[in-house]
């Protein structure tokens, strides 16, 4: 059952013994440095977000999922379409696909487009709030991804996303560490 303050360790106990899980602390919205603090300290879906900042629509690729009834949770990154190398952000997901219409459901399970684009396509009604911010030491795995060492600092939040009054999406999202990362025009 998704919760309306969800936790780093709650959302990473859907995939046990993950090889990428980073260390996380959490830290306070104004402890969060530019430009992360632009990406992350908001109320905005972060694929609009993302692929405002690199200035490039988003491919999501995903990792892992499982569902169990109408539980879904998936591990995706986030890359930039013309250039799918460019991973931006890791995510965990927790979805309560009995919130969403079939097309909707459908569309999420396929995993071919970011989450946020599909709420946003279908014009579901939402609502983010972000609950936690947190300072990430990339695990070697997740550094891989980001083409960083590992132990590089990067930042993320976690968050939920309503429909109505109800929550409908837990969501962890980490941000590729921004030197790093390339940022086009920015």
């Amino acid at each position: 059952m998704l919760t309306t303050a969800p936790t780093f360790d709650q959302l990473y106990q859907l995939f046990p013994d993950s090889p990428d899980r980073p260390d996380a602390v959490e830290i306070r919205a104004h402890e969060v440095p530019e430009p992360y603090h632009k990406l992350l300290v908001h109320t905005h879906h972060m694929t609009v977000t993302v692929e405002a900042f690199y200035g490039s629509p988003a491919d999501v690729r995903v990792l892992s999922c499982r569902r169990e009834g109408n539980e879904y949770a998936r591990k995706i990154l986030l890359a930039l379409k013309e250039d799918p190398t460019n991973v931006v952000q890791f995510g965990l997901v927790r979805i309560d696909l009995g919130v969403c219409l079939e097309a909707v459901r459908n569309e999420i399970v396929e995993g071919k487009t970011p989450l946020g684009r599909v709420l946003i396509q279908h014009d579901m009604l939402r609502r983010i709030e972000p609950v936690a911010y947190l300072r990430v030491a990339l695990s070697a795995t997740m550094a891989r991804w980001f083409r960083v060492p590992p132990d590089t600092e990067t930042f993320g939040r976690i968050g939920v996303i309503y429909t109505g009054d109800r929550p409908a999406v837990e969501v962890l999202e980490i941000l590729a560490p921004i030197a790093q990362a390339h940022p086009i025009g920015k």
